[in-house]
């Protein structure tokens, strides 16, 4: 009997010690990459700068995005998981477990006060940690924050079943002010240039939304609509000009920062994310699930992606 209890409290040990050496192919710190979170079946796929695969993440918990922290490391959240899962770039391996409860939207890491930001629609709550995933301060927003951008210490959080843009202190987690907006915004640009705040969306029921709202960055005064149907709710800015995808006509737009449309192009199926790779456009195929390498509005290279390219996260070593 005491050589069972010895037998299986070996086979125990071998396995918590085969689970805290699991980890993924690691990413050579030095190298640009674009990497698509595949939402479908969850996954997190990495291309160089010539459209090829250099490395896939195959995850097993049901994330449903991703943000970078820092040049060397990945926050992985679920809106369905109890937990965010932070991990090392360069060794493929975790570094910390942060707990959030269920219901995280979004993720956001702020250099400048190095600070990660989370939203949850079931506390309706931004909450912000240290980078060890210790936490500060929640603060309570509108009804489901998501959609959210840094500037200047402050954050911009779109609430997405509400009408109202919240704008926090980044150092002090405080509400400073809220601007009204369309219901069901979703996706938002900061362009310091023209002192603007763009805002994007999926519109409500029978009425899709077919326009970007335009508003003044100091006082939210709405100032234009830059209309580039259907659905536009993702933006991308290289040099003078800014490329939004509208999801619900399969379109990208490339826009001037004064709202002039310079080209558009039809791409893809159900496309929702748009990057800038260097001087490359990136587009991912939702439901194609096809990822898209263009050049002066040419597509360059094609190539398959994981299930379900939901997200686009970018590094440039």
């Amino acid at each position: 009997m005491k050589t069972i209890r010895i037998i299986f409290l070996g086979m125990f040990l071998l396995v918590v010690a085969g689970c805290s050496d699991e980890h993924f192919e690691a990413i050579d710190p030095h190298l640009s990459f674009v990497a698509t979170v595949n939402i479908l079946e969850p996954s997190l796929t990495f291309y160089d700068q010539a459209a090829k695969q250099i490395a896939n993440w195959s995850l097993k918990k049901s994330y449903t995005g991703a943000s970078l922290v820092g040049n060397d490391a990945v926050l992985l959240y679920g809106h369905q998981l109890t937990e965010a899962d932070l991990y090392e770039l360069s060794s493929g391996k975790i570094l910390k477990i942060i707990e959030t409860g269920i219901g995280v939207t979004n993720t956001l890491y702020d250099e400048a006060s190095e600070r990660i930001f989370i939203t949850n629609s079931k506390t309706n709550e931004l909450s912000s940690y240290t980078m060890n995933g210790k936490l500060q301060k929640k603060v309570k927003l509108g009804n489901y924050p998501m959609s959210m951008t840094v500037r200047d210490d402050k954050l911009y959080v779109i609430n997405y079943k509400d009408t109202i843009l919240s704008i926090v202190s980044t150092e002090k987690l405080q509400k400073l002010e809220q601007w009204s907006i369309p219901k069901s915004s979703h996706g938002l640009f900061i362009s310091p240039e023209t002192n603007e705040i763009w805002i994007g969306g999926h519109g409500e029921g029978s009425s899709p939304n077919e326009a970007v709202h335009v508003y003044n960055l100091m006082t939210g005064k709405h100032k234009s609509e830059i209309i580039t149907p259907l659905m536009p709710v993702g933006f991308a800015q290289h040099n003078e000009d800014v490329t939004i995808v509208s999801h619900g006509a399969n379109m990208i737009y490339d826009v001037q920062l004064d709202g002039t449309i310079n080209w558009q192009q039809e791409i893809g199926a159900n496309p929702f994310a748009v990057a800038y790779l260097r001087n490359q456009l990136v587009v991912a195929g939702y439901d194609d699930q096809v990822i898209y390498f263009l050049e002066n509005g040419h597509i360059q290279h094609q190539v398959k992606s994981g299930k379900g390219p939901f997200q686009l996260l970018v590094r440039e070593g």
